[in-house]
């Protein structure tokens, strides 16, 4: 990775000066989304000054995302990334995107705010930074149960417009592509099949020094489907993250010592993790408590999911058939 300063101003010029934009959506399988989420999409490019393309990156193997937008003709721009993984997908995305001033993510089962769009590049033109994050909220297509809903599980974090945060997920992301192009960033293929590759990169984004930024009016809603509000779902995923973070920190990690250490210290957390949620879980149910049962059993899921990490194992959530 070249040795470069981030922090250095990526452009010279001024800042309501048009941008070119790409507006990414990776997609795999899901017609009725991409369906819904386009038209709102488009409506947005259209209402600000910028030069934007809508790029549509499907990452199925059979390419089926093609024919569901053929409606929208020259509207969108159209790739196909055969190879399994959504690391691979946002890779993609970045080489199609690689003459723009900044790429955004935006995922296929998310709808934006009135106003997204131009939030996200008004954040951008404030400081040029070397990300804007937005926040996310969820829609749920069913009620949750009562002990899913008490677990708080898709509470999501909102912080005041400017903070600086240290990682993000690229399910509401605007890229400085000259920043990442200097550093040389690119999604981890070893994460594509189990999630975490924007995890990492946004951590190494941050850790070079460069500028992560928070936009709180950049909503995104996230519309979950039934099979995603099961306590097997958000317990998977509670393990998956727990998992992915401590695969990301023995990478980070710049040698071999550095590694045996962090791994170390990934094992301690973890079990730490486990064996405090286990007694909270079981304290819920004498309770009868469902937020203190919820709660526990997240929390001994994502420590076992650390120490499987630091162990080398792998937890998926994008396999394949």
């Amino acid at each position: 990775m070249a040795q470069v300063d981030p922090r250095t101003p990526t452009t010279t010029r001024s800042s309501t000066h048009p941008l070119s934009v790409t507006v990414a959506v990776l997609t795999y399988r899901r017609p009725d989304d991409l369906l819904a989420v386009v038209p709102q999409l488009l409506e947005q490019v259209a209402a600000v000054p910028d030069t934007v393309e809508l790029l549509v990156v499907d990452n199925d193997p059979a390419g089926g995302a093609r024919e569901t937008l053929a409606p929208f003709g020259d509207g969108v721009r159209y790739e196909h990334e055969a190879t399994p993984g959504i690391a691979a997908a946002r890779n993609r995305a970045l080489d199609a995107s690689s003459d723009a001033d900044v790429l955004i993510f935006i995922d296929d089962d998310e709808r934006p705010s009135p106003g997204w769009l131009a939030s996200m590049l008004d954040a951008y033109r404030a400081g040029r930074p070397a990300a804007v994050v937005g926040p996310v909220v969820s829609e749920m297509a069913v009620p949750l149960e009562p002990w899913v809903t008490a677990g708080r599980f898709f509470d999501r974090r909102r912080l005041p417009t400017g903070t600086h945060v240290d990682v993000a997920a690229t399910n509401n992301l605007l890229l400085d592509l000259t920043t990442v192009q200097r550093l040389g960033l690119r999604f981890d293929a070893q994460f594509g099949l189990s999630g975490g590759s924007d995890t990492l990169f946004t951590r190494q984004l941050a850790s070079s020094g460069a500028a992560l930024v928070w936009c709180d009016e950049a909503i995104v809603t996230d519309v979950v489907p039934a099979e995603r509000t099961t306590r097997e779902w958000v317990l998977h995923r509670a393990r998956r993250s727990g998992n992915s973070a401590s695969r990301c920190s023995i990478v980070l990690a710049p040698s071999a010592p550095a590694r045996a250490v962090v791994r170390a210290r990934c094992l301690a957390a973890g079990a730490i993790r486990t064996a405090g949620g286990t007694a909270r879980s079981v304290v819920g149910r004498l309770l009868r408590s469902d937020e203190h049962d919820a709660k526990g059993r997240r929390t001994a899921a994502r420590g076992r999911g650390m120490i499987s990490g630091a162990l080398g194992a792998v937890v998926f959530d994008y396999a394949r058939p």
